[in-house]
């Protein structure tokens, strides 16, 4: 029920751009508009694979300035982002741009933490899926490398953030759920973990739960971003799945979502984590989500195979219509390769189409000769892997899915949407594209007053709000 009426602004930064949105909620209504977008690019350096952390902070900042000129009586801010990264600090000072999540150096870091702890035993506390490139992982390599040394505090992207933005150090629940270091059960820092592993306790920030007020914008902020309107710093599932998940419009209580953006984040929510043996084999996760629900997926390569191809194409000289592709992909009535879209060689930046190419050769499989054969190819294959994992996910959970929710920004993809229609054998309802900008504006409109009741209380007025594209199975 909404209660009264008011906005506030969401920094949602993802691995290929960022943006600041204006949340309106009010009665009967929630609207969106955004009033920056920018880009997100990967920086290559001596030492490896960088984020370009102050050109996003720059980004955010121009946004908000944009957002107090439309909105003078904005209420609050809050920043979501992708999950795993961090900086390193020592007081107030960042000891060096963050890391990417696709740079190697991680390999030693993992040989490490499974030597102390092995992945069985990790499973236990955490709940997490295997991926190489976890905060565990990463702290135990630049602990190898001696860069925890001089570093006294680590904050993870939305954390760092939220920092610059209030000058508080904290760590939202959601996100501090993916770095392997949180205990599943308790919620809490994993102390005896942390301990054997041999990282600094001093590092972790206090844990803070979605829907809090953290501070207020500090007044340097509120000069250069043109206000002298105090604004709330706000926490809300600062993981950019966890805040997309409380904007599925999960009507049925038998959905299954797919956050689909240059990752898919493929799963159910339910009340408490599945832990077994197979469920470790099958490599779900169980991470935080708001108001303590769980997020129970698998992390699917994503369209990032979509756009590392396009890159690929293009630095070879060869520029495509990504759209156009895809209309041509929906009438090619070829032979149509489907391969494995997790596999390892996928996930570091470099030629795809040719490591796509590479794969089949190995497998035996027809190799895609034209970017258009290759593009049906790459999206029935994703198509593929939300299939297999939605069932593996409602066997695992002991759940039953009727219905298939796709956000972000392949709901636009109307080739995928079909296609994961035709393979799951479920309807599937598309949208919203900004699924984890609203799911941060609704928490926090909640956390400010302006709307109550449950995430099925939200969802209902994201349902009423940005009604969803619907398709259906084919024969």
């Amino acid at each position: 029920m909404v209660t009264s009426a008011g906005t506030v602004a969401a920094i949602d930064l993802g691995a290929s751009s960022g943006r600041v949105m204006l949340g309106h909620v009010g009665h009967n209504e929630l609207k969106m508009r955004s009033v920056a977008r920018f880009a997100n690019a990967a920086v290559r350096t001596i030492d490896g694979l960088h984020w370009d952390i102050l050109d996003l902070y720059r980004g955010a900042i121009s946004g908000l300035r944009s957002a107090v000129r439309d909105e003078p009586e904005l209420l609050g801010v809050a920043v979501d982002s992708w999950a795993v990264d961090y900086a390193l600090l020592r007081g107030q000072r960042m000891l060096g741009n963050p890391f990417h999540y696709r740079d190697t150096r991680t390999a030693a870091g993992v040989t490490t933490v499974h030597a102390i702890a092995p992945p069985t035993e990790l499973y236990g506390r955490n709940g997490l899926q295997f991926l190489p490139f976890n905060t565990l992982y990463q702290l135990a390599a630049d602990q190898l490398d001696g860069a925890l040394n001089d570093a006294d505090s680590m904050l993870l992207i939305p954390d760092l953030i939220t920092y610059w933005l209030s000058g508080e150090k904290i760590a939202e629940r959601t996100n501090a759920s993916t770095t392997g270091l949180v205990d599943v059960a308790g919620r809490e820092w994993d102390d005896e973990l942390i301990d054997r592993l041999g990282l600094p306790r001093g590092l972790f920030p206090r844990l803070v739960d979605a829907g809090n007020r953290v501070g207020s914008v500090l007044p340097e902020i509120l000069a250069e971003i043109g206000t002298g309107h105090s604004i709330d710093v706000m926490t809300v599932g600062s993981h950019d799945t966890a805040s997309a998940v409380v904007a599925v419009p999960m009507i049925s209580g038998n959905a299954a979502y797919i956050s689909s953006g240059t990752w898919s984040l493929v799963g159910v929510e339910l009340a408490e984590p599945v832990l077994t043996e197979a469920s470790r084999a099958a490599n779900f996760t169980n991470e935080g989500g708001v108001d303590g629900r769980v997020r129970y997926l698998r992390n699917v390569m994503g369209l990032w195979l979509l756009s590392e191809s396009l890159r690929t194409w293009e630095l070879a000289g060869q520029t495509f219509d990504l759209p156009g592709l895809l209309v041509q992909a929906g009438t090619w009535s070829g032979p149509v390769t489907v391969f494995d879209v997790d596999d390892p060689r996928f996930l570091p930046p470099g030629d795809m189409p040719s490591r796509i190419c590479a794969y089949c050769r190995e497998h035996d499989l027809r190799e895609p000769v034209t970017p258009v054969e290759l593009v049906r190819s790459i999206v029935e294959s994703l198509a593929e892997a939300y299939a297999h994992t939605l069932r593996v996910a409602a066997e695992l959970s002991g759940t039953s899915i009727d219905t298939v929710h796709v956000v972000g920004g392949g709901s636009q993809n109307e080739l995928l949407c079909q296609l994961t229609a035709d393979r799951t054998g479920l309807p599937v309802l598309a949208g919203p594209v900004e699924a984890t900008a609203i799911g941060n504006v609704l928490v926090q409109a909640r956390a400010q007053g302006l709307v109550t009741g449950s995430l099925e209380s939200l969802r209902a007025l994201v349902a009423r709000a940005f009604a969803p594209r619907r398709y259906v199975p084919r024969a």
